[in-house]
């Protein structure tokens, strides 16, 4: 499958692993609307690429990312001034009345982690520099986050005089708990990747020359032996778990998930290859199956 070709972003596949590097060096890969948007247009390929099992994202240069583009000064985050993220028409009314509900109102960053959070694929962030805002909010719907000793993190929204963006009050207190995430979001100082290790917020700190193969090798072990098919329902299967008031929500969609998978060629092929003590090789496709099952995962609102 033909890769595109972006401007702020690199798309690389090799030996089933896509890496998606951030790609403005020389403003610490900064965020702007085409990085925006050419993010979101890097997952749609890695989800319709059967040849690909896991997305590593990454950082050129120094930085992974250093947040918004504060190029356009004081207006930067005044999005009606601005134009928002997409140019849109204006959502405010004639009396002076916002429409909220208008599409031009979106946070960009919470497009970008909502569209990380969608992937049919395990996402892992190798965070290999500063990350702080957007940069830091962007990697709470990846699956795991490796940082480097280099790595300083920062939700700095505080200090900005913004509020939290990119889902992550959805997110950053499901993964390292409130008092924790509050204690982080309240004074939006920027801290190490050994303060991250120790909040929950990353799985593992590597040296610098170390961090992508580290990353690689977790990408490879989550799949090397595993249904492609099996891996991409269960990541949302998980998720929709965790926004789940009672288990019996769990257990319908399991039902319907086990009902559907068990005669699939990959589970004839996954018992199979049991009980002849060989290595499985299971023949399903995500891009054909998830036509099945994107109707169980709908969002109410936004797609």
């Amino acid at each position: 499958m033909a890769l595109p070709e972006f401007e702020t972003i690199t798309l690389t596949v090799a030996e089933g692993i896509a890496t998606v590097t951030l790609n403005r060096p020389d403003t610490l890969n900064a965020f702007n609307g085409a990085m925006m948007r050419e993010l979101v247009a890097a997952f749609d390929a890695t989800d319709a690429d059967d040849a690909v099992r896991a997305v590593i994202v990454t950082g050129a240069g120094r930085g992974f990312c250093a947040g918004a583009d504060l190029s356009g000064g004081a207006a930067t985050f005044d999005y009606d001034s601005s134009g928002g993220w997409n140019g849109a028409e204006s959502p405010v009314r004639a009396d002076g009345s916002v429409d909220y509900a208008h599409p031009a109102v979106r946070d960009g960053g919470g497009i970008v982690a909502l569209r990380i959070f969608a992937s049919r694929k395990p996402v892992i962030g190798a965070i290999n520099g500063p990350a702080v805002g957007i940069g830091a909010t962007m990697t709470l719907p990846m699956d795991f986050r490796l940082a480097s000793e280099a790595a300083r993190f920062g939700f700095v929204f505080s200090r900005r005089g913004i509020a939290p963006e990119a889902t992550s009050t959805w997110f950053l207190p499901r993964l390292v708990g409130i008092g924790q995430a509050l204690e982080w979001c309240y004074s939006g100082r920027v801290f190490d990747a050994a303060e991250a290790l120790a909040g929950g917020l990353v799985k593992s700190v590597h040296a610098a020359e170390d961090l992508l193969p580290a990353a690689r090798a977790l990408a490879q072990a989550l799949t090397a032996e595993t249904s492609a098919v099996s891996v991409s329902l269960l990541r949302r299967m998980m998720y929709a778990g965790m926004g789940a008031t009672h288990p019996m929500e769990a257990h319908r969609l399991e039902s319907r998930a086990i009902w559907a998978r068990g005669a699939s060629d990959d589970a004839r092929e996954g018992v199979s290859s049991f009980l002849e003590k060989r290595a499985a090789v299971f023949p399903d496709r995500v891009s054909e199956a998830w036509g099945e099952f994107a109707p169980w995962f709908d969002a109410p609102e936004y797609r």
